[in-house]
């Protein structure tokens, strides 16, 4: 242990400093720190040559202490959908906790509802934001021009911006979430194996198919169900647009005009209305039942026998990789990619 602790302190001694940058440079501390931070004033070939000293001694700035010297503050807002249940509440809730562990980093977070059915309304509000104030935004919302558009505009302000959760076809590089077509090819798998080859048609429900999420986890769930559970039929997908009345008539419907239904499959991230109906109906006992999201409702469900899986993300894990992403791009740097992949998580009754 001592000789861990004295080749960290040895090391962390060697490292070069802001002294040593402008010794190999040829220029005075005053304009490493200037070239650091991005200010104007330095000629371009003075950039270039403290830029290459960086590389030779193989510098790391210590964003931390940087900030901290310079009361650098950070206020990140999370755009969220208006509509929506208990997986939004878990949101919120670490979004809250979230605000508390990094308080240390001067790091403060808002939530800041959406109508997700209406983008116009969510480009008009990104508009509204200023770089003054807000350091950058993770944004829930269904893919559309004008939601791409927005999210570009708060980039070139200088506000970093990225998809959460629903992802954005033109933003793959930076957003926050699980492999949606994986976890949707997965649901399938899980319908097909507890099936045990009894044909039948399979009955998917969704808020929106306008949600990247939804499409991709479609996708995947079709990929899967045609390849290798060829006794199953997916019936087209049933978009309740988180409206209670809307989906209790059209799930009330399906069920009864599908007499060979075996199986359901809830794609939306909430789940809780989809399955009140399913169970008031009481013809739906004997049916697989695949859902998404950990919530209170879900994680009963499962110990009711009322699901037979649920197909999770982290809920926490995703507030604080959306935290950690926002923060490299405002600090210029590359997010840890294991550290911000999101893992898919296959809950049942026995491992909740």
């Amino acid at each position: 242990m001592a000789k861990f602790v004295e080749t960290t302190v040895r090391e962390i001694m060697l490292r070069p400093t802001t002294k040593d940058l402008a010794q190999a440079a040829g220029v005075s501390r005053a304009t490493v720190d200037r070239v650091l931070n991005g200010r104007d004033g330095v000629r371009k070939d003075t950039v270039d040559r403290v830029n290459q000293a960086i590389k030779d001694l193989g510098f790391v700035r210590n964003i931390q202490a940087a900030n901290l010297a310079k009361s650098q503050r950070y206020r990140f807002v999370f755009a969220l959908p208006r509509s929506g249940d208990l997986f939004l509440e878990e949101i919120i809730r670490h979004i809250d906790e979230a605000s508390e562990n990094f308080a240390a980093d001067l790091i403060v977070c808002d939530v800041a509802h959406i109508d997700e059915n209406d983008p116009h309304s969510i480009s008009s509000f990104l508009a509204t934001l200023d770089p003054v104030d807000t350091t950058g935004v993770a944004i829930m919302a269904p893919e559309s021009p004008q939601v791409r558009d927005a999210i570009f505009r708060l980039q070139e302000r200088g506000i970093a911006a990225l998809p959460f959760i629903a992802d954005q076809s033109s933003m793959a590089e930076h957003w926050v979430g699980t492999n949606h077509n994986a976890a949707g090819a997965t649901a399938a798998n899980l319908i097909g194996r507890f099936c045990q080859k009894t044909q039948g048609s399979v009955l998917v429900i969704s808020e929106s198919m306008r949600s990247r999420d939804s499409l991709e986890r479609r996708i995947g769930f079709d990929t899967e169900l045609n390849k290798n559970f060829g006794f199953l039929q997916a019936l087209p997908s049933l978009e309740t647009y988180g409206d209670e009345d809307r989906a209790q008539t059209i799930i009330t419907n399906a069920v009864q005009n599908n007499a060979n239904l075996v199986g359901i499959y809830i794609m939306s991230s909430e789940a809780r209305v989809p399955l009140q109906i399913l169970n008031d109906l009481g013809q739906t006992t004997n049916l697989i039942k695949i859902a998404h999201e950990r919530t209170p409702y879900t994680e009963n469900a499962l110990k009711t026998f009322k699901i037979d899986a649920v197909i999770a993300q982290d809920p926490g894990h995703l507030v604080r990789s959306a935290i950690r992403k926002l923060k490299a791009i405002k600090d210029k740097r590359v997010a840890i990619g294991s550290q911000e992949r999101i893992r898919i998580e296959v809950l049942l009754r026995t491992n909740i």
